[in-house]
């Protein structure tokens, strides 16, 4: 899909999220349709029956790791593909009503993982404060906004607090100074971005046996060929306990012949394998690829083997 002003996206809302700032930095995306979603399944639905071209969500944290609302909806369903990944560096303040002072704030609303990210920092500034949870940094602030007496605060972002109106309590409030979130681009499995040689692909790999050596024979399927993994998570089917699949991010695209012969190799293992896109990577890194792993040597051995198949 070619971003254009015909387009429409749709992504975790309400307007002023670290979600919509990853969309506003796809090319196109400030002129074209934006609807907000309450929740990740509800975006990802929305693309799945054709109300929208694509949806922005994030998918991983680097102080939280994966965000298991998208890790789990991506994974079951109808097919989707990841198209582009975007990074948004995470700043986060504490907001109120205009005349609320900080030693006033009992209850904090926010998303969890941005309370998980901010916790050091209330425990310290912000005695017995208590949790309220929110289903996006934004909501929480809409909802001071709009007159919610739950909770005192709000942890957002400067944007929305600005956008709102709201009184900054304290500013940069995060744990991490450095903290970024990784955001992408999810539409429907008709597209595949072409290979720019620094991709990534992203996986979903169910366990369909569980003994001795399982998630073993997995690895080596990335091992052998020289494929490097930039993460893998396991996370419930929701089946029964126990059941489980990997969510997995590889280094490299499908057109690679090292990744290819590696997603070949997974599929016989695992039948179920979800491939769920490959697509240039945020960061613009190419991966490191030895000459034994090369698509030059995967083509001489091919053509080795047919040398000698020919001859029979």
């Amino acid at each position: 899909m070619t971003p254009s002003e015909t387009s429409s996206y749709t992504y975790l809302g309400p307007e002023g999220t670290f979600t919509e700032a990853a969309l506003l930095q796809v090319p196109g995306a400030g002129a074209a349709r934006r609807v907000p979603a309450s929740t990740v399944g509800a975006a990802l639905d929305a693309v799945r029956s054709g109300a929208v071209d694509a949806a922005m969500v994030p998918i991983e944290n680097s102080v939280e790791g994966g965000v298991s609302a998208t890790l789990d909806a991506i994974a079951v369903g109808e097919p989707l593909r990841i198209l582009r990944e975007e990074l948004v560096p995470i700043t986060f303040v504490l907001a109120a009503r205009q005349g609320t002072a900080l030693d006033a704030v009992r209850r904090i609303a926010t998303h969890g993982h941005a309370w998980a990210q901010c916790r050091n920092w209330v425990d310290a500034h912000v005695l017995a404060a208590e949790y309220f949870p929110a289903s996006s940094t934004a909501a929480a602030a809409y909802g001071l906004a709009d007159g919610d007496g739950s909770y005192d605060a709000a942890i957002c972002s400067p944007l929305v607090a600005e956008r709102l109106q709201l009184s900054v309590l304290a500013m940069d409030i995060g744990d991490v100074t450095d903290a970024v979130t990784r955001f992408v681009l999810v539409g429907r499995p008709d597209v595949l971005p072409p290979r720019t040689g620094a991709d990534k692909t992203t996986l979903v790999i169910p366990l369909p046996e569980d003994h001795p050596g399982a998630l073993m024979q997995i690895l080596d399927q990335f091992a052998a060929r020289g494929v490097n993994l930039s993460r893998i998570e396991s996370r419930p089917t929701g089946q029964f306990l126990g059941d489980y699949f990997f969510s997995v991010d590889a280094d490299g695209h499908v057109g690679d012949a090292r990744v290819a012969d590696a997603l070949k190799g997974l599929h016989r293992i695992s039948p179920g394998l979800r491939f769920l896109g490959s697509y240039a990577r945020a960061d613009r890194r190419s991966p490191e690829v030895e000459r034994h792993t090369s698509d030059d040597a995967f083509g001489a051995a091919d053509a080795w083997l047919g040398g000698i198949l020919g001859n029979r």
